[in-house]
């Protein structure tokens, strides 16, 4: 959000400069080792419709951002596999029938279309000796989560953005030392401190940590993120280019960065090994963990307060596991907030938006 805000700005006119506390690598960010798939109607079924709106909203507007960089970043929208082993069976109706349900009361998601074995054998053909049955979600997408990264770094550099790598900087300090219009605070679980000092609805920002695996597998071809009905919780199998694939599932309430655990491994690798046999040959490149920032409902946020005669501060956080699906959205409703001190995209969308007035807190949007 910061990176992709700081170049949007840029492009607009305005003077930027960038403060983070890592390198210009992004290692310090759940955006770095994300899966980065943009599947509104899969998230559907464990999320609440404003963010299904900002997911959907936010898949032309992905085209549109990457079509303007300068550098490629690999982005394809072949929809969503769905799968399930037959003891998950019961497990894979119920799943179904919510999505079925979340089509009919969204007419801009399109239906799950259930699959059998030839069908599936036509779509995605490297799984059908494995699985009679299926579902398939169409116009779901995904990008390249490290390629997008590395290609608003470019931008940075070609737009003249001041960037400050390895520098810890709060608001505070920096309106104090400088004299910007805004100071905008992306910092994700960096800004606990910050986002709970203007906090007055009690809905402080946590982490939830999240493990992945990121392999090399040339003997597997999956065409589109690949998602397995799983008795803890749903793995995914997100395809990158250069049969490289970033698999993960775990949620776990910590804000704990330690190593992957055992028994996380073990089951994201034999859950995948069950999914295509080629797994099995897989590299193992990078075993990961990192806490995506997430508020009390789960739901993202933007506090702002902007005195006249001061500079104003705005807060963005709380995307949860839905950063890169909804972060356009955010972004578009943030830019209007900036330039116009409201924002008819949040009310849309349904972005909470927080006025910060003292230590009250004035609801612009629901």
């Amino acid at each position: 959000m910061g990176r992709m805000l700081a170049v949007a700005l840029a492009k607009r006119g305005a003077q930027v400069d960038l403060f983070e506390k890592g390198d210009s690598s992004a290692d310090l960010s759940p955006a770095r080792i994300a899966a980065a798939m943009l599947a509104p109607l899969a998230e559907s079924a464990i999320t609440e419709d404003n963010v299904v709106r900002m997911g959907i909203h936010s898949l032309p507007r992905w085209k549109d951002i990457i079509c303007d960089l300068s550098a490629p970043v690999y982005f394809q929208q072949n929809g969503t596999l769905i799968l399930w082993h037959r003891q998950d069976a019961s497990d894979a109706d119920r799943f179904t029938a919510h999505l079925e349900t979340n089509s009919r009361n969204n007419q801009q998601l399109a239906a799950p279309q259930k699959l059998d074995s030839q069908s599936l054998r036509d779509i995605e053909p490297s799984v059908a000796d494995r699985f009679a049955q299926g579902l398939y979600l169409p116009n779901e997408g995904q990008l390249d989560n490290r390629q997008l990264l590395d290609a608003l770094l470019i931008e940075l550099e070609l737009l003249k953005v001041n960037c400050h790598w390895n520098t810890l900087a709060e608001p505070e300090q920096l309106h104090a030392d400088h004299d910007y219009d805004w100071v905008i605070d992306c910092r994700g679980l960096g800004a606990k401190a910050a986002w709970q000092a203007h906090d007055s609805s009690h809905n402080p920002l946590r982490g939830v940590r999240g493990e992945v695996v990121r392999l090399y597998a040339p003997e597997v071809n999956l065409q589109r993120p690949t998602r397995l009905i799983h008795p803890r919780y749903p793995i995914y199998i997100a395809p990158k280019e250069n049969h490289i694939y970033v698999v993960g599932a775990t949620e776990i309430e910590s804000d704990d960065l330690s190593e992957v655990s055992v028994r996380s491994a073990m089951e994201l690798l034999s859950a995948i090994y069950t999914v295509h046999s080629g797994f099995a040959e897989a590299r193992i490149l990078e075993m990961a963990t990192q806490c995506r920032p997430t508020l009390k409902d789960n739901l993202p946020e933007i506090k702002f307060s902007k005195h006249q005669g001061q500079s104003g501060l705005m807060l963005i956080n709380g995307l949860y596991r839905h950063g890169f699906m909804i972060s356009p959205a955010v972004m578009d409703c943030a830019l209007e907030l900036l330039e116009e001190g409201n924002s008819k995209t949040a009310m849309d969308l349904g972005l909470r938006v927080n006025k910060v007035l003292g230590t009250q807190e004035e609801g612009v949007c629901a």
